[in-house]
């Protein structure tokens, strides 16, 4: 849906670490470095991630990713703590969105709420 989204991290190379690994199975394209601590990480749609090492510290944010399938899902959570990251909910449905709103969720390198979801076609 979007373009791309900057912000700024307080620990440039784990962020990326984190990032690149984290969204690997939701179709990650290409990552590239931006001198001095910056990286674009790029999805199959063409959008975006674009980070930057600051020592500003912001509001936590929360990021939601496209996934073209529940495994998807479960495979983005897993690479996700295996990256470091706290979990923020497991893989499943959340019926308080709507009972095809399938997602998990998880806390980056600065806390951030980093989400996974895949919205199932209607029967």
């Amino acid at each position: 849906m979007f373009d791309h989204v900057k912000f700024g991290v307080s620990d440039a190379a784990a962020s990326r670490l984190f990032f690149v690994q984290a969204l690997q199975p939701l179709g990650l394209v290409s990552v590239q470095d931006w001198p001095p601590d910056g990286v674009e990480i790029v999805g199959r749609s063409g959008a975006s991630l674009c980070l930057f090492q600051t020592t500003e510290r912001p509001a936590p944010l929360h990021l939601a990713f496209t996934a073209n399938s529940r495994a998807e899902v479960d495979a983005f959570h897993q690479a996700a703590l295996q990256a470091g990251a706290l979990d923020n909910g497991p893989p499943g449905i959340r019926p308080q969105y709507s009972g095809r709103y399938y997602a998990a969720f998880v806390l980056g390198p600065d806390g951030h709420n980093i989400e996974a979801v895949y919205h199932e076609p209607e029967a």
